[in-house]
């Protein structure tokens, strides 16, 4: 768990984890310094490295939602798929931005930027 995109060692090696728990302790590490509560705008990005298809990720992102929004944060324009990826590299991984007024409008702009799409 949490090795790197190239597959750099990652934080611990051992028995499979089901969805939700691999979700839980990646969210722990990732929210431990953030204040993510009642109020909070929250942007996902929840990536596949590689190989790990659509499915699998939108397993990911039931568990990630369920969590944030059980903290009372709302979720900005998450995005699902394959945005950072290695030559078939399996794997996810979850990136989470706190978005204040600025941030949020620039996240949701409209774009016509090739492989971004805007809002």
């Amino acid at each position: 768990m949490g090795m790197g995109i190239h597959g750099e060692q990652g934080v611990w090696r051992g028995p499979l984890k089901n969805a939700d728990a691999l979700v839980d302790e990646m969210l722990e590490r990732l929210t431990a310094e953030l204040a993510i509560g009642p109020g909070s705008r929250v942007a996902v990005l929840c990536n596949s490295l590689g190989a790990t298809p659509l499915e699998e990720l939108y397993i990911l992102y039931r568990r990630i939602a369920q969590v944030l929004e059980g903290r009372g944060a709302t979720l900005v324009r998450p995005m699902v798929g394959h945005y950072v990826t290695s030559m078939e590299m399996a794997g996810a991984s979850i990136s989470l931005a706190l978005l204040d007024p600025e941030l949020e409008s620039l996240l949701t702009s409209p774009t016509t930027c090739p492989y971004w799409r805007g809002a």
